[in-house]
């Protein structure tokens, strides 16, 4: 179990704690403190640690400081506490401080009357509550979510007692890494467990985070390799979630990342059916790997129905040959025509309804349209058509060309 530094930092009675670098980073998580008793760290510590250095069994000079400050950028640490005041360290230098806010590494200033033993005891403390915290929220969540609970009532009084409100609707989204197999295959049994396990702790803090940015946002994880959030319906939701996938990917190094996104939920007595719809869109996801990493249960029905074709050379073939005619690469809105067969497949056909949907003027879109049929050869009136183009414009609005405008 972990905190973020700034919840430390916030802690009753560490008030006299100081940033004095690295403020942007404040929500990296504090695994443990360790306090370091040797002239380095980068052999005691393996990422994660808050690192208290008071000078008391080695002389800390700006050299040995920025030494210490370079390996525990290095080694991945937390943020760095150092004791100031008293007959050891005085002041932190001011190019110690330069270097660690180039780095982004916390720095954090604690003045020697302030008792370590009285600091790290409020943390450790912290640390332990917030285990037992995290273990009850995890619990409430996985019985909603299994449906495993012996009364709907009492699991939400419990989820009110830990202030877990689960009572607004939300839409799930399930998220797992992909190609682990290969993980294993490249770099054998032991470097493998190390790999995964890193990433996994990775994705777990920075969902974390995220969730703790976003208003009614809650993450919690089952039994396996599954993650799991709970997220309002907001309009931004599906932009949020792509942004999610970009940031998580750049973690997840060899491995993919993919997520599938359930229908509303109005309460926490459907959390077990959501997460089944959350659970099928990641299989469809998985299978036909779209650019944003989501697949939304909604779109199922089509969707499950191509994810059975092996040959995906097929699947974009057949975009091709629908949409292919209606992109100008060479223009400034090369795609201008597919959004505009787009509106008009949402709103059936209706010329005048596109062109409001997408703030055009009517003789816009009804140039637009003539070389839509001109181009593609097809009358917009022709069903059949219509239900080629409109399962093209499915896929292909999962398409890496549409992910990057």
């Amino acid at each position: 179990m972990s905190l973020a530094l700034e919840e430390i930092l916030h802690l009753p009675g560490l008030h006299e704690m100081s940033v004095r670098a690295g403020a942007r980073n404040l929500l990296r998580r504090v695994r443990w403190p360790y306090v370091a008793e040797n002239e380095g760290i980068a052999e005691w510590v393996m990422g994660g640690e808050l690192v208290f250095v008071t000078g008391i069994n080695h002389p800390r000079g700006e050299g040995n400081l920025l030494s210490l400050v370079e390996d525990g950028d290095a080694v991945g640490i937390a943020g760095m506490v150092i004791l100031t005041g008293g007959t050891f360290i005085q002041c932190i230098p001011a190019a110690v401080i330069e270097r660690a806010e180039q780095l982004g590494l916390p720095l954090i200033e604690q003045p020697y009357a302030l008792k370590m033993v009285v600091v790290t005891h409020l943390i450790g403390t912290a640390l332990v509550q917030m285990a037992q915290v995290r273990r009850s929220r995890n619990d409430i969540l996985g019985q909603l979510l299994t449906g495993d609970y012996p009364s709907l009532a009492i699991a939400r009084q419990r989820a009110a007692h830990l202030q877990l409100d689960l009572d607004g609707p939300r839409r799930l989204v399930a998220l797992r890494l992909s190609a682990v197999d290969g993980l294993f295959e490249r770099h054998g049994l032991a470097t493998g467990e190390r790999l995964w396990q890193d990433t996994r702790q990775t994705l777990e803090d920075q969902l974390e985070a995220w969730c703790r940015a976003r208003a009614g946002a809650v993450t919690a994880q089952l039994a396996g390799d599954l993650f799991v959030l709970l997220l309002p319906d907001t309009p931004d939701l599906r932009a949020a979630l792509a942004g999610l996938h970009r940031q998580l990917a750049a973690q997840a190094g060899e491995m993919g990342l993919f997520m599938g996104l359930s229908s509303l939920a109005e309460d926490c007595g459907h959390y077990r059916q959501a997460l089944n719809q959350a659970r099928q869109a990641l299989e469809v996801a998985q299978n036909l790997r779209p650019a944003t990493g989501l697949c939304d249960f909604s779109e199922l029905g089509v969707l499950r129905l191509l994810q059975g074709i092996v040959d995906r050379s097929l699947i974009d073939d057949f975009v091709a040959q629908t949409l292919g005619p209606l992109r100008a690469p060479g223009r400034k809105q090369p795609n201008a025509l597919l959004h505009t067969l787009d509106a008009l497949l949402k709103e059936n056909g209706n010329g005048l309804k596109a062109g409001q949907r997408l703030g055009l003027h009517r003789n816009t879109i009804n140039q637009r349209m003539q070389r839509i049929e001109q181009l593609s050869g097809q009358s917009l009136d022709d069903p059949l058509f219509r239900m080629n183009a409109a399962v093209a414009m499915l896929i292909w609005r999962m398409t890496e060309a549409q992910g990057k405008e």
